[in-house]
């Protein structure tokens, strides 16, 4: 979490309704900052992009999620160079946020009072995680730090597991990654590994304190919203914000069959490489739309979707 936004939640945490943790949003909070959300919201307050989004969502690729993104003026959304756990399998979900920072003892023994008066179980790498739902991503910035950095290893690694059904998201090292192999479905990306593990109990090993919680935080080059969803495939991630979420399947199930639909009538002769690989004919665009009609049972885009293309062309 950057300065200002830390600022900000030290100013929010002296207000006199309420004490909170630093960096931790409340469900107002989430709300607040997600205002192009108008649909539903988990009990957090986190934006809750349908299921069905989801599930079509993992069709998605990284250059079409991108491409939309950008054209709606998000440009940060894309992160790479991570070490992937599953790199065959598609990571997706709505992220649950944690941020951490190079420990002061004075800040940590606040939090870690504050957290117990909250109720917080354990050590705060387990706090994060013990929020997670099914279907969450857990995306945590622990700052790239390596050596006696993992805050997550096979226990913690199955809890999260245990409750979400999915991967992380996580800049920092893991360890026992052998054992976060043997999870099937726990495809993640994170930034390195080393065998060693945090220090996050006060002592003179202290080396870093959670300062955020479903807050605003920065992965790499990208700001991750509570609820964005995560699209993480072919060792690249992008961060969706939710209110582009279904714009962004639509938009890649429509260039999915339209490149289906090209490739087909280019292997058949019918057009040429220039007649396709360019902006569509009429002629073309209705034997696009008749080929939809009569593919509509074979096609790898749910038919209900297709019905709904089909009655927003005009050719």
């Amino acid at each position: 979490m950057n300065r200002l936004l830390l600022a900000a939640a030290l100013c929010a945490s002296l207000a006199p309704q309420a004490i909170a943790q630093p960096g931790v949003f409340s469900k107002d909070d989430l709300i607040r900052f997600t205002p192009l959300w108008k649909g539903e919201r988990l009990a957090d307050g986190r934006p809750k992009v349908p299921d069905s989004i989801l599930k079509r969502m993992r069709a998605v690729t990284l250059e079409e999620a991108w491409a939309v993104l950008r054209n709606e003026g998000f440009v940060f959304q894309y992160e790479d160079g991570w070490l992937s756990i599953h790199p065959d399998k598609v990571l997706v979900g709505r992220a649950l946020t944690a941020a951490w920072m190079p420990a002061r003892p004075d800040v940590h023994k606040v939090i870690e009072d504050q957290g117990r008066q909250e109720g917080r179980i354990g050590a705060q790498n387990a706090w994060a995680v013990d929020l997670l739902q099914p279907g969450d991503v857990y995306v945590c910035d622990h700052f790239g730090l390596k050596i006696d950095g993992p805050s997550i290893g096979d226990n913690v690694g199955n809890s999260i597991y245990a409750k979400s059904g999915n991967g992380i998201v996580y800049n920092g090292a893991v360890r026992d990654i052998a054992g976060l192999k043997e999870l099937e479905n726990f495809t993640s990306f994170v930034r390195s590994y080393h065998p060693s593990h945090h220090f996050s109990t006060s002592g003179p090993r202290l080396n870093s304190t959670l300062i955020g919680i479903n807050a605003p935080t920065r992965i790499g080059q990208v700001m991750v919203m509570p609820g964005d969803v995560v699209l993480g495939r072919d060792g690249g991630v992008v961060f969706i914000p939710p209110h582009l979420a279904e714009k962004v399947v639509k938009t890649s199930e429509v260039v999915r069959l339209r490149d289906l639909f090209g490739h087909q009538r280019l292997k058949e002769g019918k057009y040429t490489a220039g007649q396709i690989d360019t902006r569509w004919s009429g002629a073309i665009e209705r034997d696009f739309s008749q080929w939809l009609r009569e593919h509509i049972d074979k096609l790898p885009v749910p038919k209900e979707q297709i019905q709904e293309i089909l009655k927003e062309r005009t050719w």
